[in-house]
């Protein structure tokens, strides 16, 4: 997936634009991702003052340079990068070299000329570069209407980050830049989708004047509404977003150029760090599941800071008390097959006071119904689960219907416990976690459940039922269905099993559930000779 490039903006300075910007950045690589700054206000650049203690040196390049290397004829964008120390993977490009030669650098810049001369096809090229080694490119635009501000507002990005303060000439400069960005980037000869547009309340005080804060705070969402239409879910209104996307003021971190996020590792609701961060969840995830950033904002970044998480362990299989034997048999099995599991039992509180899962997947014990607890559980994962290749297994126990069960279960692939007992199962549930198709079952266990039911005495009715299972295994095993063949054998299994088998009324096996029974072993016996034929199917 190509990265995604952020042009944060302002109508006016003295917002946060930088500081915002620097500190999005920060949470980002430290999530995991590849971060790209560039620090694109030439006229007045500040953002490597917030980067200062951790850049190698001073800059021996910048934006400025790309200038230099199209007419050069050179194309090497990443000379011009520099990695920052202690940070991930988190690299800077400067807006030039610190020098007094810098200044003249940029004044002798004609943009426009740069554009008749093929500029706009070098940059696209330097974005395809940047966004092929890089998750998130953030670039720091200007302030006000320029040449400048056109190419990192409408040319370059994916996504527009909107500063602005409780003002109306802050409110409306930003919404109209936005408009404007818009319009301009439909006249680019560069294939792009619609300018999706971010606004952040900065700087908002609401401890001191409450009163006269919500007043403004409905100015803000009437002005910024429309910008939210294109992106924000439908479920999700607009002033709810804007609470969540509001940068509070705090007089100690404006002084200087600081990085909150790095003393405020796990913070408030009332730091700042706790918006920064709800701010770079939302741009992690492209602007998208805002349902569940607006249902449980903690949940959402905590899902967001844990996407490129190392688990310690493959699997948690969630066990409900009247299951504990078959669950256990399998935690073993999975064990021996090198697969890092851990348990839950129904009511292991522990679980929900973890901010972090410890384990990737999650299998779902399921005895008759999913518990309340064990749906609490689902939830809670589902809720951690923010894109990522995470999945929710269940395995149903043999007397276990399906059709009852709630959807976030009911309709998910599920494994069962039947004649193959917690190792085939294990086997099964193993190759899904891998990436393959979980098996129809060994052909000696299916064999060897035939021989059952062949052996078998049964009410006619209970051969009635046998038989039609028997036609339905046979064309689930002929097309190469396993996960529908794994259900029908279960269900035979069960099927097979009579209470009673020396009652009155029982019968030995019919003569065309016989020819069902050895025509299957036919088709069986045909599928072991298939070159590719994996005898070992767990």
């Amino acid at each position: 997936m190509p990265g995604s490039v952020f042009t944060f903006y302002s109508y006016k300075g003295g917002v946060g634009r930088s500081f915002t910007l620097a500190n999005v950045a920060v949470l980002l690589a430290r999530w995991g991702h590849r971060v790209l700054c560039l620090d694109w206000d030439l006229e007045a650049p500040g953002l490597g003052d917030y980067f200062r203690l951790r850049l190698p040196g001073k800059p021996r390049g910048g934006v400025v340079d790309l200038v230099a290397d199209f007419r050069a004829g050179r194309f090497a964008p990443e000379a011009h990068v520099m990695r920052l120390r202690k940070a991930g993977a988190l690299d800077f490009v400067a807006a030039g070299r610190e020098e007094p030669g810098y200044v003249r650098q940029v004044q002798e810049i004609d943009w426009e000329g740069l554009y008749d001369e093929g500029f706009g096809e070098y940059l696209e090229k330097c974005r395809e570069q940047w966004t092929n080694d890089y998750d998130f490119v953030l670039i720091d635009s200007r302030t006000g209407i320029s040449d400048i501000g056109s190419i990192c507002t409408a040319h370059l990005p994916d996504h527009l980050v909107v500063l602005f303060t409780a003002n109306q000439q802050s409110i409306r400069g930003a919404t109209e830049l936005a408009g404007r960005a818009d319009a301009a980037r439909n006249l680019l000869p560069f294939d792009r989708s619609r300018l999706t547009v971010l606004p952040i309340l900065s700087r908002f005080d609401n401890r001191e004047e409450y009163g006269r804060s919500e007043e403004w705070r409905k100015t803000v969402v009437a002005a910024t509404a429309e910008l939210y239409r294109a992106w924000l879910d439908q479920g999700v209104a607009p002033e709810t977003m804007s609470r969540h996307l509001t940068l509070p003021y705090v007089s100690y971190w404006s002084f200087g150029e600081q990085l909150p996020v790095l003393l405020e590792k796990t913070p408030s609701a009332d730091q700042i760090g706790f918006a920064l961060e709800t701010v770079a969840a939302v741009i992690a995830c492209r602007l998208d599941r805002t349902d569940l950033l607006a249902e449980n904002r903690d949940a959402y970044v905590a899902a967001v800071r844990t996407s490129r998480q190392e688990f310690r362990h493959e699997l948690r299989v969630s066990i409900p008390r009247g299951a504990v034997g078959p669950a256990g048999e399998l935690v073993a099995e999975l064990k021996k097959l090198n697969v890092g599991v851990v348990k839950s039992l129904s009511g292991d509180r522990s679980l929900l006071a973890r901010a972090e899962d410890d384990a990737r997947h999650l299998c779902l014990v399921v005895d008759g119904k999913v518990s309340r607890w064990q749906a609490a559980e689902v939830e809670l994962f589902l809720h951690r689960t923010l894109g990522q290749d995470r999945r929710v297994i269940p395995i149903l126990t043999a007397g276990t219907e399906a059709a009852g069960l709630p959807g976030y279960v009911g309709n998910l692939r599920y494994l069962r416990f039947g004649v193959r007992g917690p190792a085939g199962v294990a086997r099964d549930l193993v190759a899904q976690l891998r990436g393959g198709t979980p098996p129809a079952g060994d052909e000696s266990d299916l064999t060897a459940l035939l021989a059952q039911v062949r052996a078998s005495r049964l009410r006619p009715p209970r051969w009635e039922l046998v038989g039609e299972l028997l036609t339905d295994l046979q064309a689930a095993v002929e097309a190469g269905d396993d996960p529908r063949a794994n259900e029908l054998a279960a269900d035979l299994a069960v099927a097979a099993k009579a209470r009673s088998p020396h009652g009155d009324g029982h019968q030995p096996a019919l003569p065309e559930t016989r020819r069902s029974i050895d025509r299957l072993l036919r088709t069986l016996a045909r599928s072991t000779t298939k070159p590719n034929h994996r005898k070992d199917l767990g």
